[in-house]
């Protein structure tokens, strides 16, 4: 979609936005139901990139303490303890700049997922940078999506992060759609961007060929030591009214509501819903940030007469339409 036609939607009276984009999501997700996802940080901190917002980069003073790669039965039990609480995708993380083939971590962390793979669970990876090679074993050991966000606009980005590209994104992102998984892909609001980086940003996610098959929606969560850990909290309706943008934009896409919930109120998560939200993290811990407690969340799904979503681990990832261009304009 359209820089500008994303511009017209976000600027219709609020009510009006969301009346539109409750009709788009009624049309794509008629069911009522939200995915559940569990993430877990499968090695933690000492990462070499020097992103702004996260307290696991070795460039800052954040007192996180450092953790190596855990062992295939530690996260295997964290997977069938997600599992057994309702999860139906579980994600892993590690703070690295990127994996390579052949490597003593990249072939342990294929056999992880060949482990939660086998629980019949959605399995979702976030590694870093990725070529054409590891693409390919990630899809081979099971992986259903790779998260790779693009955080911002292209314009923002080099003001949140210096020791990589939004080109090297995309990379990644293109070996991901062509080795045949799903793309995870979104953003987040909050890193002293204007409403224009955060239209720019659904701009560059909607002409994705094919659209990302789930997109994160993310308010920053001010971490102590980061350069951004002054920053305001985003304000409620600007979060609502770009979860509304995202869903007529990509309808196709779970939406989904990730960091920035402990904030929320239940009425507030309400309004992200009938906007178009359908996915949420469910756990504690969203990697090293706080998340609100799983019965709590349960409990507000149950007052909305909301359902948990069906795993679908051998479902294909969106196929590429032929009729438009692959890469997306910058």
């Amino acid at each position: 979609m359209r820089y500008s036609d994303l511009r017209a939607h976000y600027r219709l009276p609020f009510f009006d936005l969301l009346k539109e984009a409750r009709a788009v999501h009624e049309e794509q997700w008629p069911e009522n139901e939200v995915q559940l996802c569990t993430l877990l940080s499968i090695k933690t901190g000492g990462c070499s990139e020097d992103c702004a917002y996260c307290s696991q980069s070795a460039h800052y003073d954040t007192g996180l303490e450092k953790e190596v790669l855990m062992d295939k039965g530690q996260v295997l039990e964290r997977a069938e303890a997600a599992r057994a609480n309702g999860s139906t995708r579980f994600c892993m993380g590690a703070a690295w700049k990127g994996v390579r083939e052949g490597t003593e971590n990249f072939n342990h962390v294929l056999e992880i997922v060949r482990s939660v793979a086998s629980l019949g669970m959605e399995v979702c990876v976030t590694l870093g940078e990725l070529g054409p090679s590891e693409a390919n074993k990630l899809r081979e050991a099971g992986v259903t999506a790779y998260n790779h966000n693009i955080d911002t606009s292209p314009e923002h980005y080099p003001n949140i992060v210096s020791t990589h590209t939004f080109e090297d994104r995309l990379a990644t992102i293109r070996n991901v759609q062509d080795a045949g998984m799903s793309v995870c892909c979104g953003g987040i609001l909050g890193m002293g961007e204007d409403v224009d980086d955060r239209l720019r940003m659904l701009e560059i996610l909607s002409q994705f060929n094919p659209q990302p098959e789930s997109v994160p929606i993310n308010s920053l969560i001010p971490m102590p030591g980061t350069p951004l850990e002054n920053t305001e909290p985003v304000d409620t309706f600007d979060l609502v009214r770009l979860i509304a943008v995202t869903r007529i934009a990509i309808p196709k896409a779970k939406v989904r509501l990730s960091a920035g919930r402990t904030r929320m109120s239940d009425e507030a998560q309400a309004l992200c819903f009938f906007a178009g939200a359908n996915s949420i993290f469910y756990g504690d811990k969203l990697l090293t940030a706080p998340n609100p407690r799983s019965h709590a969340d349960i409990q507000l799904l149950e007052k909305l007469d909301l359902h948990p979503q069906a795993p679908d681990p051998g479902k294909e990832a969106p196929e590429t339409d032929t009729s438009r261009p692959l890469e997306p304009s910058l």
